[in-house]
């Protein structure tokens, strides 16, 4: 989904300091570091490379032999995926969305394994003093979402038809834009998520969470090319065992994770430690391993916004034999 944030209001000068930032790595102070470095969709802004903090932090990449010490990213979409496609370590976890529009692009890629599987983190909210209380409180009023045929599109739409009530939709541009237009009145409620949710939930109340309302759906998948799976076999399992070692790191210790979150991310301590542990409470990030009818929620909702026409066979494009 987008994230562009356009400066605008107090609340909006605060997003910007959880999300303007894009750190190219995690070594980005140590220009002689030769390590490879992963590629994670929307790093420093949005919670799905939690786990790849925690393995670089830890050692985990180390303790199989990886001399992994950084991260690239973007601001998502086939960006992202282009990314991947072209970097030394063709790699990383990028949205569900992005890897099967490259594919149907033409790029021979494969999904070998799990990110995220849930968009329960997401939810809808409105001031604080609004009269908006509920789902049915939205009824033919206007009601943000990101951008045309992104996931928050997709969700409001399914929510939305699920109690049978029509709002209407407005492209915000993004997150910040969002909250700015909420701000100024051009509409009742806006999607946030964390880490930015964390920071403004004693300003904001929630109208609907996606948890409540909708069944799990896959938003990232770790993606690679085909030729590279084919050469690094081992490579590539390699790099899977050490983000599940981290994931199980986060259950775990939660508070311990999101400290190293806090700085991989320059973020509040608290805010961070609020975020990690409301995702860990959610079973937010996956060990890995894949739910097919989860990934089928992510394509129905993809046909909903009219970004692909059909099913999607998993056949031609999941190869769990990494996990």
């Amino acid at each position: 989904m987008s994230l562009m944030i356009r400066a605008g209001g107090a609340i909006l000068a605060a997003v910007m300091a959880v999300g303007s930032a894009l750190p190219v790595s995690l070594s980005a102070s140590s220009p002689a570091a030769a390590g490879e470095k992963v590629t994670v969709t929307h790093w420093g802004q949005l919670m799905y490379g939690a786990p790849y903090a925690v393995a670089i932090d830890k050692g985990f990449y180390k303790e199989l032999g990886l001399d992994i010490d950084g991260v690239l990213t973007s601001r998502g979409g086939g960006t992202t995926m282009r990314n991947v496609m072209a970097s030394d370590l063709p790699y990383g976890e990028v949205a569900l969305p992005a890897a099967i529009a490259a594919a149907n692009q033409g790029i021979d890629l494969a999904i070998v394994h799990t990110g995220v599987g849930t968009a329960g983190e997401i939810l809808w909210v409105t001031p604080n003093a609004s009269p908006i209380k509920s789902i049915a409180d939205l009824a033919g009023k206007k009601v943000a979402f990101t951008s045309p045929k992104s996931v928050t599109e997709m969700l409001l739409i399914m929510v939305t038809d699920k109690h049978r009530i029509k709002v209407d939709g407005v492209a915000a541009g993004g997150i910040g834009q969002g909250v700015t237009l909420m701000q100024q009145g051009g509409v009742v409620a806006t999607p946030i998520m964390d880490p930015v949710w964390a920071r403004f939930e004693d300003k904001l109340k929630p109208v609907f969470w996606t948890k409540d309302e909708l069944p799990a759906i896959v938003q990232t998948v770790g993606v690679t090319t085909r030729a590279f799976a084919k050469d690094n076999p081992d490579k590539l399992r390699k790099l899977i065992a050490a983000r599940r070692k981290a994931v199980a790191f986060i259950y775990a210790n939660p508070e311990e994770a999101a400290a190293i979150v806090a700085t991989a991310y320059d973020l509040d301590k608290a805010v961070a430690r609020r975020a990690v542990e409301r995702l860990v409470a959610l079973r937010y990030w996956s060990d890995g391993a894949f739910d097919q009818a989860a990934m089928d929620n992510m394509a129905k909702g993809l046909q909903i916004v009219g970004e692909i026409s059909g099913p999607v066979d998993w056949s031609k494009l999941v190869d769990g034999s990494f996990l």
